[in-house]
């Protein structure tokens, strides 16, 4: 071959490797598993991509693929199930290649392959002939190339299944983006050594030749040259694999397929772009200067270049273009040019003096080459953080409180401080605490979170008669710790004077509740007890005054001076207004201050019981069998006292009236019970009193005697009393039981009786014939009123005549005296004349006339064909028709001047006034 001035194409040596097969296709051995190839080399680029594929195994398993796994020796690389081995992340391959080994296992068998995977780096070097193992051919775009051959790899074939080597590796092709051709442009010819003795068809296949993006590649099928058909951009696409193909004139494969690789060349046709256009970032304020790049870091700024980072066109670097305040320096920061980290450089960040900086920086690739590289910027915003390097002093070294004694919960003065850290922030919070000068805590100091104010609080009453004033020491700091190197100023303590002031307090009982104990019954006017109060107002003279404040049975009296307890009456245990024994009164002791002021105390009283009520015989009332030894009656006895005041109890009957002893009989039980049964062989039923003596066991005991009423009846062999023995002992003898029963049998024939009679009159009611129609009767019926609806005959009306005037103007403006008589009047009534007592007939008629000329000239008038509204009373009337009466005067009077009155008053005149009708 010859080279020229155009760039020529590099004549490579292709590969060929050994493929082992069987003689005789048709006689095949058993199934053996293994992988196709025991080595396996691929060409790739030196900058890899994480997830890249590389080549792909075939390995042929006896068991199916699903039970197939792939492992490699190698961090970087791994395969997949379907054999292709892929790159594990971003990797810059420094070497000429890379080898490790795939291995396979199967899970059944436990078995395991393995096969060698070498990947070869292309490199880029000049033109040269020859055929040289990792070389590159290049492309020019400025000169076309010659026919520059590519001859197709030879194979060898053996008998027998041996694996495959490859002698030859193919060398990329590297195609310049960007490209201004002219198009297509070739790029290298392809031809197998058997075209000299057979016409051969190339073409290829692949992505950018038959799959999308289509057509990018094409290949001459006579003369094999392939050409690129359009400008190549390797943000796009970096890289094509293409296999290319030789097949006779009848299309059978004469050369097994060859891989093509096609690397496209960056051009620097993209600037680097920032992440963001704005980044915030943060710095403390004082933060470490450092030389270089050791300062405090800021932030990281970033800018990604779409061409190749591993060329110049792609290696980005930054520099920060200016700087907003410069103060104090105009360089206070500096930025990694390779990284884009932001940090100090300068001392002097202070957030009160600058709170914050605006950086612009700039980013370029060329590896920052401001005249080649392409530029771009974006804006760093950086805050000075606050830390507390100024420690909160007080405005005033004194401050001073008054309080009134006796009072909580009162703010007492307001501590105001100055901190120029940061507000509302723990480097400007306040925290007061008190050094000295209140040891029994009294006071405490809470900050206002608004205003950062120390408010002094009473938090424990204080009293004037102990202090009189407080001298407080009050400290104050800050939520956050001081900065490194920052010391309390001697202003973060203050001096804080409370004065109390002296108030008139409420005089109190010492000894509240007062218990005292005395025997119940002691008589009136005993003194009890002194229950005086003290008045804590030691410098002011005040005398106190006492008073009852709750006194149940109104039994105490009590000195208003001294607070001496008497009794007003006797004190009784068993009264109702002690509770276990204790009677409870409450006094009120008031001093004479301004304002006054008073205190309450308690005095309970516990009564001793004292034998002073006699028992009671229970039951009251019992009942017995008319023959003894049938039943008894259980007696005992109730005492309001208390032990040893009550039981046991003797029951005895008395000797007067003699009786009581011969018919009855008591036998004790125990000490709380007795029975009482007859004496006698039989006792005629009724009712008896039986008096019963009952003494208690007191100290002296009390006697009472009790009647029990006996019920005496005769009784059945159960001991039960009978019926009519019942009724027997209760006093009703044999005849006012019939009486009884006689008026039962009487009433009930009186309502027999009247049932009887109603019944009969409720027929007669229905069989009487009604004198006149139901439909006439208006007696029952139900009378409708206001219904607003003319009769079937006038219905055609014009509904606007019936409306209401919208103004009164007509009204107000008539003429006084001009009136219609069924308008209501608006103005003033006009004032007529007074009639006499007996009618003038023309004052009659003049009356008619005026109402019919204020009705003739009411334009607000209805028509006559207006719907007229009357009330609806009943269909008929019982009374009948009142047109055949006449008059039944038989007076001297004369009517006859009803004829003056008008036509209208024809008819009234021809029946009254004797003319003759029409």
């Amino acid at each position: 071959m010859t080279t020229g001035s155009v760039l020529p194409l590099l004549l490579l040596g292709l590969s060929g490797a050994l493929r082992a097969h069987h003689e005789d296709l048709t006689v095949r051995e058993a199934c053996k598993a293994g992988f196709s190839e025991e080595d396996y080399t691929a060409l790739i680029s030196p900058n890899v991509l994480e997830g890249e594929k590389l080549l792909r195994v075939k390995f042929s398993s006896c068991l199916g693929t699903k039970g197939t796994q792939y492992e490699t020796n190698s961090l970087d690389f791994k395969v997949g199930a379907d054999g292709t081995v892929f790159a594990t992340r971003e990797l810059k391959i420094p070497s000429e290649q890379v080898a490790f080994t795939v291995t396979a296992r199967e899970h059944q068998t436990a078995e395991q392959w393995d096969a060698m995977v070498r990947l070869l780096v292309a490199q880029t070097s000049s033109p040269y002939s020859g055929h040289k193992k990792g070389k590159t051919v290049t492309l020019d775009p400025s000169q076309p190339p010659k026919d520059m051959l590519l001859p197709w790899p030879q194979r060898q074939s053996s008998s027998g299944l041996r694996r495959q080597k490859r002698d030859w590796v193919i060398p990329p092709i590297n195609v310049p983006e960007n490209s201004r051709g002219p198009f297509p442009q070739q790029l290298v010819r392809i031809r197998s050594d058997k075209d000299n003795d057979i016409p051969i068809r190339y073409s290829i296949t692949g992505v950018g030749a038959d799959q999308p993006p289509m057509e990018v590649f094409s290949i001459d099928s006579m003369s094999g040259r392939m050409y690129v058909t359009r400008p190549m951009d390797r943000e796009e696409r970096a890289s094509y694999h293409l296999r290319a193909h030789a097949v006779d004139m009848n299309g059978n494969k004469v050369e097994n397929p060859i891989d093509l690789y096609i690397y496209v060349i960056d051009m620097n046709d993209n600037r680097p772009e920032f992440i963001n256009q704005v980044y915030n970032g943060s710095v403390d304020e004082g933060s470490k200067p450092g030389e270089g790049l050791t300062g405090t870091y800021v932030m990281t700024v970033t800018a990604n270049d779409a061409d190749d980072v591993t060329t110049a066109n792609g290696m980005v670097r930054y520099r920060i273009v200016t700087q907003t305040p410069q103060s104090p320096s105009q360089n206070m920061f500096t930025i990694n040019s390779e990284t884009g980290d932001i940090v100090t450089v300068a001392a002097g960040l202070d957030r009160e003096k600058v709170q914050q900086y605006t950086v612009i920086v700039q980013a370029t690739d060329m590896e920052g080459n401001l005249n080649y590289g392409l530029s771009n910027t974006a804006t760093a915003i950086i805050t000075v953080t606050d830390v507390n390097d100024n420690p909160p002093e007080f405005t005033t070294s004194t401050f001073a409180g008054e309080v009134p004694e006796n009072r909580v919960e009162t703010v007492v003065a307001n501590l105001t401080v100055m901190d120029r850290d940061q507000p509302h922030s723990p480097n400007w919070n306040a925290v007061y605490r008190i050094i000295s000068g209140d040891p029994s805590g009294h006071f405490t100091v809470r900050t206002d979170p608004v205003t950062n104010e120390g408010m002094v609080t009473v938090v424990k009453a204080v009293d004037y008669e102990l202090n009189r004033a407080f001298m407080l020491t009050v400290m104050v700091s800050n939520q956050a710790p001081l900065a490194s190197g920052i010391q309390m100023s001697f202003q973060s303590t203050a001096g804080v004077t409370i004065s109390v002031t002296d108030v008139n307090e409420a005089p109190y009982f010492p000894s509240n509740h007062k218990l005292i104990r005395l025997e119940e019954g002691v008589p009136t006017g005993t003194a009890l007890t002194t229950f005086s109060a003290v008045d804590p107002d030691r410098f002011m003279q005040q005398a106190v005054r006492y008073s009852k404040l709750s006194d149940p049975a109104n039994w105490l009296h009590i000195n208003t001076s001294n607070g001496q307890i008497t009794t007003a009456a006797v004190l009784d245990r068993e009264s109702l207004y002690t509770k276990n024994n204790v009677y409870e009164a409450t006094f009120l002791a008031a001093d004479n201050g301004i304002p006054p002021a008073s205190g309450t105390g308690t005095l309970q009283i516990y009564l001793i019981d004292i034998n002073d009520n006699a028992p009671q015989l229970l039951p009251k009332e019992a009942q017995i069998c008319e023959r003894p030894g049938l039943n008894a009656i259980n007696i005992t006895a109730a005492d309001a006292d208390m032990d040893p005041n009550i039981g046991p109890y003797v029951f005895e009957l008395p000797f007067i009236p003699t009786t009581v002893r011969k018919n009855w009989t008591i036998t004790r039980l125990n000490g709380d019970y007795a029975q009482l049964s007859l004496r006698i062989l039989y006792l005629e039923a009724g009712v008896y009193d039986v008096p019963i003596i009952v003494t208690d066991s007191g100290n002296p005991p009390l006697s009472n005697t009790s009647i029990i009423k006996v019920k005496v009846c005769p009784c059945d062999e159960n001991g039960d009393c009978t019926a009519i023995g019942a009724v027997a002992a209760a006093g009703l003898g044999t005849g006012a039981i019939v009486a009884i029963l006689i008026c039962i049998v009487i009433l009930l024939t009186m309502v027999l009786l009247f049932v009887v009679w109603m019944k009969r009159r409720e027929k007669e009611r229905h069989t009487k014939q009604l004198l006149i129609d139901p439909e006439d009767d208006v007696r029952d019926n139900i009378l409708k009123y206001d219904e607003e609806g003319g009769g079937e005959e006038d219905q055609d009306y014009d509904l606007s005549q019936l409306q209401q005037p919208e103004a009164m103007e007509h009204v107000l403006s008539k003429a006084p005296g001009v009136r219609r008589v069924d308008e209501r009047p608006v103005g003033a009534e006009p004032q007529y004349p007074v009639r006499p007592v007996v009618p003038h007939p023309g004052d009659i008629g003049d009356f008619i006339n005026e109402g019919l000329r204020a009705a003739d000239n009411d334009p607000t008038a209805p028509p006559y064909d207006s719907l007229l509204v009357f009330d609806y009373e009943g269909s008929g009337s019982t009374a009948g028709s009142v047109s055949s009466l006449n008059s039944s005067s038989s007076g001297d009077q004369d009517y006859d001047y009803l004829n003056d009155w008008g036509p209208r008053f024809k008819k009234l005149a021809d029946m009254y006034g004797g003319g003759e009708e029409d």
